[in-house]
């Protein structure tokens, strides 16, 4: 039996978006600008997978971009913000740990470009001071970025009270917000953000890789990264990829009406998760929010390298991550920024569960690292 306990790289596609797929691969199949009937379903597929998202995200189907994934969204916000409203105003305000999606693009600007850039720390707990992001945004801010749920930790960002507070004082300063690991796991309503550009993606929510979307408010004007055809409104050219869009909204339709009981199963799993390596005095959790996703735990076993635990691991059929898998196993910025002890650091596993995740899997887990440290750790 495989144990697969990485769902916050990626996620395993529901039925309802593997048939979606199939389906505008052998029947749905037109170019959805073409003027015909094959093109006019293939249109409709892509529309129908807006309003999905925009159902999820309580938005306007007209705010909702299709990309090819939340880097490229990412992207686009930083890029596109800073071309059409960094000429004059030339500070960024962006937390510590941000997705390299979002931190590459900033610090390439903060580099080559000459903008000034406030990274907000995160306390040893993983949240951010909403004090200390409010007190670093002014006049001369333009862009400010704050994540939704972290990617390492699952720490929850208090976004809703920090852009209330920008959008208060400071209205001309654009708000973004990667959402990707709290998108179809908590509420997200896009006015309760109180954010410009919101970024989701596909295969985090049981959808297939190479799809995204971006949520921007009207009146925002981002310039598009990608200049052609002029598809999707002109945001975003290049013909869209039917399948993946269809799949992705399938997904969301499919999942969405049990959000709210997975989210309480995920509750449930990680209490018996950490109840277990409580129990374990070589573990170190790493993830101690009080507010933060049930969906993601973070924990060190001491000792060992992460590379060399998550390897073990996998001989046992129990598949982890050692940080952002969308990092190629570097080391961790996010952590470093928590303060925490290199020797922890190392030694860092991800644990993410999903909706069909059992209790059953996770003894196996347990039962795995203590195998582990006793075959692996330093006598």
């Amino acid at each position: 039996m495989s144990v697969y306990l990485d769902n916050a790289a990626t996620t395993r596609p529901c039925e309802p978006a593997v048939s979606a797929v199939f389906q505008c691969m052998v029947e749905d199949y037109g170019n959805p600008s073409s003027l015909h009937k094959l093109g006019l379903n293939a249109e409709q597929r892509v529309e129908d997978a807006r309003k999905a998202i925009a159902a999820a995200l309580v938005c306007d189907p007209q705010c909702i971009t299709f990309t090819s994934g939340a880097t490229e969204c990412n992207n686009t916000a930083v890029f596109g913000a800073a071309q059409n409203y960094g000429k004059r105003k030339k500070k960024i305000v962006v937390s510590a740990i941000e997705h390299p999606s979002v931190a590459e693009p900033i610090k390439y600007l903060e580099e080559k470009s000459g903008f000034e850039v406030v990274r907000i720390k995160p306390s040893r707990n993983g949240e951010i001071s909403e004090e200390d992001f409010m007190s670093a945004v002014d006049e001369d801010t333009f862009f400010a970025s704050c994540m939704l749920v972290n990617n390492e930790t699952g720490s929850i960002q208090p976004v809703r009270k920090v852009f209330s507070y920008i959008k208060r004082n400071f209205p001309e300063c654009i708000t973004h917000c990667d959402a990707v690991q709290g998108f179809m796991k908590i509420p997200i309503r896009s006015a309760d953000l109180f954010a410009d550009i919101i970024v989701v993606s596909g295969h985090k929510v049981h959808a297939v890789k190479g799809v995204g979307a971006m949520f921007v408010k009207k009146g925002i004007r981002i310039p598009p990264m990608l200049m052609g055809g002029g598809q999707e409104r002109g945001k975003r050219s290049g013909t869209e990829s039917v399948p993946l869009i269809s799949g992705f909204g399938a997904a969301v339709r499919a999942l969405m009406p049990t959000m709210s009981v997975a989210h309480e199963n995920a509750e449930k799993i990680t209490a018996y998760l950490l109840k277990k390596l409580s129990r374990l005095d070589y573990v170190t959790v790493n993830s101690i929010a009080e507010n933060r996703s049930p969906y993601i735990t973070n924990f060190s076993v001491e000792g060992i390298r992460s590379e060399i635990m998550l390897h073990f691991l996998e001989t046992q059929n129990v598949y982890v991550s050692s940080g952002s898998a969308c990092s190629k196993g570097a080391h961790s910025s996010v952590l470093t920024a928590l303060g925490i002890p290199d020797r922890l650091a190392d030694s860092a596993i991800r644990v993410s569960i999903g909706r069909t995740t059992t209790m059953g899997e996770i003894d196996a887990l347990i039962n795995a690292v203590q195998e582990g440290y006793g075959k692996l750790a330093k006598k």
